[in-house]
């Protein structure tokens, strides 16, 4: 067995290489002859991946054995492996085709690693070939809410509210791109120096963001809001506090009275984890389309249309916008239009179909609180240079929009809902609005924790005769009770 990383005294006449050394510093032609035989089925196929980068070492002498060993692995499988092959076959046995090659490797090369070490370095092997490389155990990981790449050596991620940093890195700029590309790739979009900022999705339905230079000056920069593998819904959000029960009971009944919503709140403050969870209060029967930059909605229903926006092509040509998507499924019949993020000029669209018949149609919106989040409708409207008078406006918005759901990420990093305020009409030029639930902070714990208590204003609801024909009056009323008790 070779001793990779051990020294050797100069006092004595060197000894004869091992089979190993002798196989890596023969000359090309004998290489042929030296090989493993990895697996009949794999051919020879040149690929561009980098190594992967190795685990933390312990010291030197370790971390110089094992990097020759990975090293001397990868360029063996490089050079034997068939990525076409593995790209037809299962996750599973195409993992587990990696994993045999690697063992073979290592046992025709004599390598001198332990068990442990041979399945973490086949581990990242695989994840390089057939995933998403270094970000693999941090996709894995449930508590993660965003992971943010700021370069090949610097990662943050999320938990629990708070950002921290990892230890995670890659081995180069390159590597990065690759990764970025792959991710990018399987949606059918692109990312490079002509088209240097992209969205993109995970296959869970994680949201991306991906800039590179000469855009981002410390090389590629990545963005991922990851989604939990378990689906969030009301009562999970009532266990982590961020609402009562009689809140929650409110918002169920807005979801089946086909209420027209707006969620609104800031970057990371769990808008489309709300939206997500309002929607599914909707009936099994009704049609609903949606609109999204990168498709994440995770609707359970059987009657889902999902649309979603096309950027550019090299020619600058064939971009298909949220304005595009809305008009088009006015045509396609909807009972119910959810728009992921209105951010634009698509604003007075979703409104016209609230008005004409599409009840209970959904949306978010970035703003720190309800009025706020009227404004910027308003300024969203004016984006589509339509010439409309702002009172005009002000009426279609005060006649479309019947709930505003304020959510808001607090400073010690909990959700919450802050407000549930219904619009009420107009006074003169101003659109009216009533609270019905509202988060009061009276303090700080000692451990830095906000003290917060959501009340119920006790004022009745305007849709509730709606609520009545769908059968929630009994809710609605159930939700209002810790005011008139």
């Amino acid at each position: 067995m070779s001793g990779f990383g051990k020294k050797q005294s100069h006092s004595h006449p060197p000894k004869q290489p091992a089979p190993a050394e002798q196989a890596s510093t023969a000359p090309a032609a004998e290489m042929q002859e030296t090989k493993p035989h990895i697996t009949p089925s794999f051919k020879h196929e040149t690929v561009t991946e980098p190594v992967p980068p190795p685990p933390a070492p312990t010291d030197p002498i370790t971390a110089i054995r094992l990097e020759r060993a990975r090293s001397r692995i990868w360029s063996d499988l490089r050079d034997g492996i068939d990525l076409k092959a593995l790209a037809r076959m299962e996750a599973k046995s195409a993992r587990e085709e990696v994993q045999t090659a690697v063992e073979e490797i290592a046992r025709f090369r004599n390598l001198d690693l332990t068990p442990s070490e041979l399945a973490q370095i086949a581990k990242e092997c695989a994840d390089d070939m057939l995933g998403f490389g270094p970000l693999e155990p941090l996709l894995a990981e449930d508590g993660i809410a965003d992971i943010m790449i700021n370069g090949p050596s610097t990662v943050y991620v999320e938990r629990k509210g708070k950002i921290q940093k990892t230890d995670i890195h890659f081995r180069d700029n390159q590597h990065l791109l690759t990764i970025c590309q792959r991710i990018v790739g399987a949606i059918g979009r692109r990312v490079d120096e002509a088209s240097p900022i992209c969205d993109a999705r995970l296959p869970d339905g994680s949201r991306v963001n991906v800039i590179i230079p000469p855009l981002a000056v410390d090389g590629p920069t990545m963005t991922i809001r990851k989604f939990t593998r378990e689906k969030l819904t009301i009562e999970k959000l009532v266990e982590f506090n961020s609402m009562t029960p009689n809140c929650a009971k409110l918002i169920k009944a807005i979801g089946r009275s086909r209420v027209n919503v707006l969620i609104s709140g800031g970057t990371g403050s769990g808008k489309t984890t709300m939206l997500n969870c309002l929607t599914r209060y909707i009936e099994d029967g009704e049609r609903i389309v949606t609109c999204e930059d990168a498709c994440e909605l995770q609707l359970q229903q059987p009657h889902v249309v999902r649309l979603e926006t096309r950027p550019a092509n090299l020619e600058g040509v064939g971009e298909v916008t949220m304005r595009d998507l809305v008009r088009n499924c006015l045509r396609m019949r909807p009972e119910r239009i959810i728009v992921g993020e209105v951010r634009g000029p698509e604003a007075f669209d979703l409104l016209q179909a609230m008005n004409t018949g599409h009840d209970g149609s959904m949306g978010t919106v970035h703003a720190n609180n309800p009025r706020e989040a009227l404004s910027r409708m308003e300024n969203m409207i004016a984006m589509g240079n339509l010439n409309i008078p702002t009172i005009a406006v002000r009426e279609q918005i005060s006649a479309a929009i019947n709930v505003i759901i304020q959510v808001q990420r607090l400073r010690d990093g909990s959700r919450k809902v802050t407000h549930v305020s219904e619009i009420t009409g107009m006074e003169g030029e101003v659109i009216t609005m009533q609270d019905l639930f509202v988060l009061d902070i009276t303090g700080e714990d000692n451990k830095g924790k906000l003290i917060s208590q959501q009340r119920c204003t006790g004022l009745r609801p305007k849709f509730f005769d709606k609520a009545r024909q769908y059968g929630c009056e009994q809710m609605v009323l159930d939700a209002m009770e810790e005011a008139y008790s």
